[in-house]
């Protein structure tokens, strides 16, 4: 069973219900004590009284009289004695009687077959008790508003461990490899156990970071300096004049790919070490800077397939991103219409909060519209070599950034994504 209140709720819950059942059965006791007691000691004097009285028939003593609240009948009693009908049935023992808006305490005695009924007024048994009843309802309010108080201060008790210790384990401070350990602040109770699997947790996590930053370190000095050697070579060929043109377009095409493979390293690294704060130290360009750059680059690709590249530049403020992870995210786009593209066009509009890339290509089905998004998913048409990351390199740079990316099929077919860009970081 899912439970959705907190767990301070739960246990002012829990008081409130305890409290309910023991005050309730306490109350209900109470009352059933009370009228049982009453109603034994009522029979017991309605029994005396009536003891009393039957010597008015037995010896015609007439001096004991009924009390004021009380009516005395026996059969062929004379005049005001005489038994009524609705009292004829009564058998021996103690009965209630209701005579319109009246009701009676009633003892009926039997004796050589004649019946002796002696009735009393229960108005003040019944205003007593009212009287009773209002004073445990008032007993059983207070009790369940004393326990649901108490319940919250227990709470708030129980509760302040567990706070500080989620406080200090969202802290951001707690991944620093010099941060204190938190069991050493708590009782050696649960909310200490749960300290020290948040310790053991925090370390494995710490250990895991600092292996990723020795990667990502080792990634950027290994693959940074063999991409300059290619570059460099290619530079070096494309100056010698001996060289055909077929082998020039391959080494232009060569060039083009370190290119994009040192901009790929960077944006990788960028992200796997999530540094927010040092985004001011990334190239900045604005919009347009970064989509001129991009279209000399696709161009001759896209065009060389017979598809169109529609490009409206629109007036986008000059706003300045950082520079390689928005061209990560629009190349990927551009890259990603032209292998899905066979027939038609592709579009790349800068508008005054982003920018749009559509095409005509397959599109994507509904279905699968979400999944595109996760790492390692490709579309129906599996051309080529590609892993399926590029979508997924896009989300998370927008993620990373703030930003906002959403895609749309067109019509008759194709596919249009839209990428909101964030003003809060730069």
């Amino acid at each position: 069973m899912e439970f959705k209140q907190s767990l301070a709720q739960r246990i002012i819950i829990a008081f409130a219900l305890m409290s309910a059942l023991v005050a309730g059965a306490f109350a209900m006791g109470i009352v059933a004590t009370v009228h049982l007691v009453e109603e034994k000691l009522i029979s017991a004097g309605l029994g005396g009284d009536l003891q009393r009285l039957l010597l008015m028939d037995s010896v015609s003593d007439w001096s004991h009289r009924p009390e004021p609240d009380q009516l005395f009948y026996f059969s062929g009693g004379p005049g005001d004695f005489e038994l009524p009908k609705d009292l004829r049935h009564l058998d021996s023992g103690f009965h209630e009687v209701f005579r319109e808006q009246l009701s009676y305490h009633a003892m009926v005695e039997i004796v050589d077959g004649r019946r002796y009924v002696l009735l009393q007024d229960q108005s003040d048994f019944e205003e007593r008790e009212r009287v009773l009843f209002a004073v445990v309802l008032v007993g059983f309010v207070l009790s369940l508003a004393l326990a649901v108080f108490l319940g919250w201060v227990l709470a708030r008790k129980v509760m302040a461990p567990v706070v500080r210790l989620a406080r200090q384990v969202r802290h951001r401070d707690q991944l620093l490899g010099l941060a204190p350990p938190l069991a050493p602040d708590y009782a050696a109770d649960e909310v200490g156990e749960l300290a020290v699997a948040f310790d053991a947790t925090l370390g494995r996590l710490r250990q895991a970071l600092t292996r990723e930053r020795l990667f990502t370190s080792d990634v950027s000095h290994e693959l940074r300096t063999p991409l300059m050697v290619l570059a460099s070579s290619c530079e070096l060929l494309l100056e010698n004049p001996g060289i055909d043109q077929r082998g020039r377009a391959q080494v232009e095409r060569i060039a083009r790919a370190c290119a994009e493979m040192r901009e790929l390293v960077q944006t990788f690294l960028m992200l796997a070490r999530a540094q927010h704060e040092d985004a001011s130290m990334a190239p900045q360009q604005t919009l347009s800077q970064v989509a001129d750059g991009l279209l000399s680059q696709w161009r001759e690709p896209i065009e060389a397939k017979g598809l169109t590249l529609n490009f409206e530049p629109g007036n986008p403020p000059d706003t300045r991103y950082n520079a390689t992870l928005l061209h990560a995210v629009m190349g990927n786009l551009l890259r990603n219409a032209l292998h899905y593209t066979e027939h038609g066009y592709i579009r790349l509009a800068l508008t005054d909060t982003g920018f749009v890339v559509e095409d005509s290509g397959v599109g994507i089905p509904e279905e699968k519209r979400e999944a595109m998004f996760e790492p390692f998913v490709r579309g129906n048409e599996k051309r080529g070599e590609g892993l399926g990351l590029g979508l997924s390199l896009v989300q998370r740079i927008c993620e990373n950034q703030g930003w906002n990316v959403s895609l749309t099929n067109m019509e008759p077919n194709g596919c249009r994504f839209q990428v909101e860009l964030s003003l809060s970081r730069i």
